[in-house]
């Protein structure tokens, strides 16, 4: 949620001892998936029918306006995730559907895996029958699920959970001037053992920051004002940060395989993709394999 954060922060230090080396270099991304079908749902909102009442009336006047905002991020955030499914998928297919047609595109797309995007404006503002049916499909979807951002947040409260900001204050009374995680922040694995982070501390690769070899320590692109209130029943939590305890989580329980993670793995590949300046020094975000190993169905 918040996912389009309008202004640039000031630059911060890094705590010791993560700011030994400002930079790091680019894991191989390789097409190992010889075909896959995957839905991409869009998570903002489009048009009016789209709204609570809240949002007709606390955006009066500004509707169109906010409308017009977020069909743009819509846009860019769900090219990028297809971009992404490109450089993983030798053959992929995809098709892009809004949050409120998941469980109709599922039943008949029928995909391999679902990749859900970002938010930005809070939930309460959302059409509530477009929640409620989100919240009936993503409890019985047998299909592979990754959340990315304010889909994280979506799923967190399908299953229960609540939101609050970053400095623990509930979204309504403090919708402007947020706390936010902005820009590459760090995130602390707290379950190693999960198949997701296997090859993590592979020290013969080099291809893995050494702090975060030493250190269970990812360097991860953040861009949200909220986030999930502890976790939900049936979910294990995976990564926290300081500001935002709730990085990454996964639930593989009742034949349901769900990934969610707070911050954006797919921001690793636009980065990958943009043009340097020659003998530059570029950064690469580690979590580029988590969206291949979502893809791969691994256990």
């Amino acid at each position: 949620m918040h996912d389009a954060v309008n202004k640039v922060t000031e630059s911060e230090s890094l705590p010791f001892p993560y700011n030994k080396s400002t930079y790091c270099r680019y894991e191989p991304i390789e097409q190992r998936i010889d075909y896959a079908k995957v839905l991409i749902v869009n998570d903002l909102l489009r048009y009016e029918s789209d709204l609570s009442e809240l949002a007709h009336k606390d955006w009066n006047g500004t509707t169109e306006t906010r409308l017009e905002f977020e069909r743009k991020v819509s846009g860019m955030a769900c090219n990028n995730i297809a971009r992404n499914v490109i450089k993983l998928v030798k053959n992929p297919k995809t098709m892009t559907v809004h949050l409120s047609e998941v469980a109709d595109a599922a039943e008949k797309f029928m995909p391999d895996a679902i990749v859900m995007s970002g938010t930005y404006a809070d939930f309460d503002y959302y059409n509530p029958e477009h929640i409620a049916g989100f919240t009936k499909f993503i409890r019985e979807t047998k299909i592979p699920v990754l959340a990315i951002c304010g889909a994280h947040q979506l799923v967190g409260m399908a299953f229960g959970a609540s939101l609050k900001t970053l400095d623990d204050k509930e979204l309504a009374t403090k919708r402007n001037d947020r706390v936010v995680e902005y820009q590459y922040r760090f995130v602390k694995i707290v379950d190693k053992d999960d198949p997701i982070f296997a090859g993590n501390d592979d020290k013969k690769s080099g291809i893995w920051q050494e702090y975060t070899k030493e250190d269970n320590i990812l360097r991860v692109w953040q861009n949200h004002g909220v986030q999930i209130n502890g976790v939900p029943t049936g979910f294990k939590l995976l990564a926290s940060s300081y500001l935002c305890k709730n990085q990454m989580m996964v639930k593989k329980s009742d034949g349901q395989m769900i990934y969610c993670v707070q911050f954006h793995l797919e921001k690793s590949f636009e980065d990958w993709s943009k043009t340097r300046p020659a003998g530059s020094i570029i950064t690469r975000a580690e979590t580029a394999v988590y969206c291949l190993r979502i893809f791969s169905r691994s256990p």
